[in-house]
């Protein structure tokens, strides 16, 4: 028989583009509109309704760049559509339709609207391909609605990287963008719709069998039937006839091996990226009602949406709605998952703001809903850090999931269902979909591909299925769940079924118990540049979480030893406002200009809470007086003074660097020895004690590097190898002069400037540089290089709760991919019995690699800091300015001067002068240096219990005592919401608290007063 099989497939294509398509509305009139613009930022209903509405008709332009404009729809149903009774004919449904004049991109990244009742309550979102509205229509078949229309620009979701000043209110423009093109009433079709997804469903499959496949035979002589039996002049009275040719190809059951698909509803919507985060919360508000409304209509459907701080939107925003997916929740259909204030980076958060990521989410989950989410739920994330799978664990979760790790450029990961072990040896229960996507449409093509992709065939059969629009929101459609309908079980295609990530984790467990081991951080091949893009927002970071940190110890002091009331509340808001910041697309730097113009008042209003905390709480602790105070949030101590304690302290003072003839100047203390040349570059740095000189003879260090930056794509997000092709030195200095204490080194380049304060402080091991940056170049990368003498093959970087080793060869593509890491406050190089580290108060991107140091053999190490970056997209003018930031190289340092250096340069101790005491007493101490108090504060539930947080951090077993410098009458051990757990290295007894620990084990004591 002759193959027509490409003939057959063209005809389809076209009767469902010109007859199906176009005929799921019958009939259709349009509704009369009036317009309102809001003057400014959004407003609430009752204020829109009392606005003067002027007409508006199609063809006529609205909204100005992220404005608002609001519409009052007036109209109903014609008559003619109705019978004697006002009936409308079987099988069809009235519903508004509604296209404000969507642009070809992709939907949430343009423009969007919400429709209310006129009581103002919201009924459901607008979005391109998720624009009818049946509930606007009331029973009587009459429409009198609003709707609030936001002119969002699309700031680029076709992803070309132009720049573009759309994201800056201040430069996006004030003219229309948008041209209104139908608000209309219309017939829908159900029999017709029905036939359009039988024949989508169908027709993908066709697609995905191989040609000589009998079953795509049938598949196409049975569309082709169909076409047969649809009476082009008639598609409304012949749907039925066309269906009934194609339910028997649709009811062959699929295979018995067919892989399963759980499929749930999702929408993952960033909290702000290509929009400001105002409008992310009528995002949620307009998906979270369109996924209401779908529930309505399908029984079967489920919905998982993750991030607490969206649905504390809602209550606070949009309290109905609210209360609507409340009623959702307590039916187990609208899932809250994730755990997690927001679906935060993981990279670069501190310790304690990761384990409060998710305090804050399980416990608005536990308050407003009662559920204790069981899973971590990152789809998009750009990488995860090797102390995540403890710290979810502290916080009781059993699963964890993600998607992003299948963008690898290089390499692909060798499973999709697995065990992930964090660098203290816990393990969690980790599913990558296979489907390569949080967006998916369930496609034939996308559920082949799952299929097809799974990496665990034959030891596991069922991955999970994240349908619908996602970042900008929109979330499933009726197509997507018609689909899910006519895949579960259905010949050549996998399994489809309607689930919840708690059915599909059960499942998944239950069927895969002793799953491969993935040991060690999830490192994204891509998006490595989010670890330096936006510096001021990664200041502003690094400094709430250390400003919290103060603030919590001294507050809890001043509670604890004098009765003062603890500022709980301000706490909580100032966490969840730093937490927010973290979001995946604000702290990484890929956001649009408005982001950080919010990000920037934030942290100021941050800095503002916390520095009036800290200073009431100490004033209040050291009275008042002729005395001075020095305190210490460090946990460690310095100066004299103890960790978490204040002591009288003259303060270490730096050395003046002494003019060496032609060498240059030395800065030395007896501890170390550094030269500075004539350039202002570091030539030697010798650890008096052993006489190591950690730097290279002829590679100088506190060298800055300017790199051209141009990625492939992605331009915030990436930095490609390739950048390392094009490198200046910045050996030269305008000048290199004593100012005290320091020398001061002045560079241009460009059209920026760099100063220089290098010192060394007494009796301490570590090279100060304090770097003012007056940056002004554009698609550049200034990298501050530190060629260290040291033979290894890895190097250790701090991340949460310890520290994690990475080789800094290439011998594998894994080794060679990894050519640029994330750190918090140190690196360290060393060999066996030596090494240097370098600490940082603001910076999170690094590089080390390896050179020959000779001729005669031996390697060096050189180890980079990433200081900063000036991509042009989304925000062209990211990091234009003035910057200040410290860094400080430690020579000869061991791993725990190390951790106690990375916690000086970001605490600095606090002078207080007139005061009434000379000391306060510690609240809690520790006998072992390499066991970190990491938090003091009160416990959540207001109890007036104090709540202790510690962790090992030199990777080794040790054994310590946690002292209280207050009485108590029990002590618990407890995980991170504070809740009671069996003890786990934990003795505890009238004393104190004895502790055996495991490497980088973390520990959370909760104090019940005496």
């Amino acid at each position: 028989m002759h193959d027509r099989s490409r003939l057959a497939l063209l005809r389809v294509d076209r009767f469902v583009r010109e007859r199906l398509r176009t005929r799921i509305h019958r009939a259709s009139a349009p509704i009369a509109a009036t317009r309102w613009d809001a003057a400014g930022e959004p407003v609430p209903f009752a204020e829109a309704a009392a606005g003067e509405y002027s007409p508006i008709a199609p063809g006529d332009l609205w909204g100005r760049p992220w404005g608002t404009t609001w519409f009052r729809l007036q109209g109903g149903v014609p008559a003619s559509w109705q019978d004697a009774e006002g009936s409308l004919p079987p099988r069809t449904r009235a519903e508004l339709v509604v296209d404000l004049g969507f642009t070809q991109g992709q939907p949430g990244f343009q423009c969007e609207a919400m429709v209310w009742d006129v009581a103002g309550r919201p009924i459901r979102g607008i979005a391109p391909l998720n624009n009818a509205v049946a509930e606007a229509v009331d029973e009587a078949g009459v429409i009198d609605v609003y709707i609030e229309a936001a002119s969002n620009p699309d700031v680029g979701s076709l992803f070309t990287f132009d720049p573009t000043h759309v994201g800056d209110l201040a430069t996006a423009g004030s003219g229309p963008i948008y041209t209104l093109r139908h608000i209309e009433v219309r017939l829908r079709d159900l029999e017709v719709a029905d036939l359009l997804a039988d024949t989508l469903a169908l027709r993908g499959l066709a697609e995905e069998l191989d040609d000589g496949s009998p079953r795509r035979a049938d598949i196409l002589v049975a569309l082709e039937r169909m076409i047969d039996a649809v009476d082009p002049d008639d598609v409304a009275g012949t749907a039925t006839a066309g269906r009934e040719v194609l339910a028997p190809v649709l009811a062959k059951p699929a295979s018995a091996s067919a892989h399963t698909l759980h499929a749930v509803g999702h929408a993952h919507i960033d909290s702000a990226w290509l929009w400001p985060v105002r409008e992310t919360v009528r995002k949620v508000s307009r998906t979270f009602s369109n996924v209401l409304s779908l529930m309505d209509e399908d029984p079967d459907f489920v919905f998982a949406a993750s991030s607490a701080q969206q649905y504390a939107w809602m209550k606070e925003y949009y309290p109905d709605l609210f209360e609507r997916i409340r009623a959702r929740v307590a039916e187990g259909r609208f899932v809250p998952v994730g755990s997690m204030w927001v679906e935060s980076d993981t990279n670069m958060p501190g310790s304690e703001a990761m384990a409060r990521q998710f305090v804050a989410g399980k416990s608005f989950f536990l308050r407003e809903f009662g559920i204790d989410t069981p899973e971590a739920w990152l789809p998009d994330s750009f990488g995860y850090s090797g102390a995540l799978p403890q710290i979810a664990k502290a916080a009781g979760i059993r699963w964890f999931l993600t998607q992003k790790i299948s963008w690898n450029e290089t390499n692909k990961f060798p499973h999709h269902t697995f065990q992930w072990e964090g660098i203290d040896g816990t393990r969690l229960f980790t599913h990558f979909p296979p489907v390569d996507t949080y967006n998916s449409r369930v496609t034939a093509d996308e559920l082949a591909h799952a299929e097809r992709n799974f990496a665990d065939k034959g030891r596991a059969t069922v991955s999970l299925l994240p349908y619908g629009y996602g970042d900008g929101g929109g979330g499933p459609t009726r197509e997507m769940t018609a689909a899910v309908a006519r895949t579960e079980s259905l010949e050549g295609s996998p399994r489809v079924v309607h689930s919840s990530p708690r059915k599909f984790f059960e499942t998944a467990e239950a069927e895969y118990p002793r799953p491969e081991v993935w040991s060690g951080e999830l490192y994204l091949e891509f998006h490595r540049g989010t670890y330096t893009s936006q510096l001021a927002t990664k200041q502003g970071n690094r400094r709430s979480e250390h400003l919290l940190r103060e603030a919590e110890l001294w507050a809890t002091t001043a509670s604890v030893r004098l009765g003062i009331p603890y500022p709980a509340e301000r706490l909580q808001r100032v966490w969840e406002t730093v937490l927010l910041q973290q979001f995946h697309d604000i702290l990484p730097g890929s956001s649009i200009a408005w982001v950080y113009q919010d990000a920037e008042r934030n942290y100021a209003f941050v800095a503002r809470e916390l520095e009036e905390i800290i200073g009431d709480s100490l004033r209040e602790l050291a009275g008042e007086g002729a005395l001075t105070l020095v305190a210490n949030a460090s946990p460690h101590s310095r100066e004299g003074i103890a960790a978490l304690g204040a002591g009288a302290s003259d303060g270490a003072k730096d050395v003046e660097p002494r003019r060496d003839g032609a060498a240059g100047w030395v800065l030395d203390n007896g501890i170390v020895r550094a030269t500075v040349d004539d350039r202002g570059l570091v030539v030697s740095a010798v650890d008096i004690r052993t006489g190591r000189d950690v730097v290279v003879p002829d590679r100088p260090a506190g060298l800055l590097q300017l790199h051209r930056d141009t990625p492939t794509q992605w331009d915030a997000w990436d930095v490609d190898v390739h950048y390392r092709n094009t490198v200046t030195d910045l050996t030269g200095a305008v000048s290199v002069e004593v100012d005290g204490s320091s020398l001061v080194v002045v560079r241009r380049f460009g059209a920026s400037v760099v100063t220089e304060r290098i010192s060394l402080r007494e009796n301490s091991r570590v090279l100060s540089f304090a770097l003012e940056l007056d940056w002004h170049e554009k698609q550049k990368m200034l990298k501050f290089a530190f060629p260290l003498d040291l033979h290894t093959d890895r190097a250790a970087s701090e991340i949460q709760f310890g520290h994690i080793e990475r080789p800094t060869h290439t011998n594998t593509s894994w080794d060679a991919a990894r050519f640029e890491t994330v750190a918090h406050r140190w690196i360290r190089v060393s060999e066996p019995d030596f090494g240097a580290s370098i600490v940082n108060d603001s910076t999170y991107g690094h590089d080390i690699t390896r050179e020959q140091r000779d001729e005669r053999g031996g390697t060096i190490t050189i180890a980079r800091l990433s200081l900063i970056r000036s991509a042009l997209f989304p925000d062209p003018e990211q990091d234009q300015g003035l910057h200040e930031l410290r860094v400080g190289l430690v020579i000869g340092a061991d791993v725990a001067e190390t951790v106690a250096e990375g916690y000086h340069i970001n605490l600095p101790p606090r002078r207080l002068a007139d005061t009434a005491v000379d000391a306060i007493e510690p609240l809690v101490t520790v006998d072992h240096p390499g066991v970190v108090v990491e938090a003091v504060k009160l416990a959540e539930d207001g109890s007036g219990d104090v709540v202790v947080r510690l962790y090992e951090s030199l990777g080794t077993r040790v054994h310590a005592t946690l002292t209280t410098g207050f009485a108590f009458a029990d002590a618990r051990q407890t995980d991170l919401l504070e809740r009671e757990v069996a003890l786990d290295g934990v003795d505890v007894d009238g004393d104190g608290v004895r502790l055996e620990l495991r490497p980088f084990q973390i520990v959370t004591m909760r104090f019940s007063r005496g």
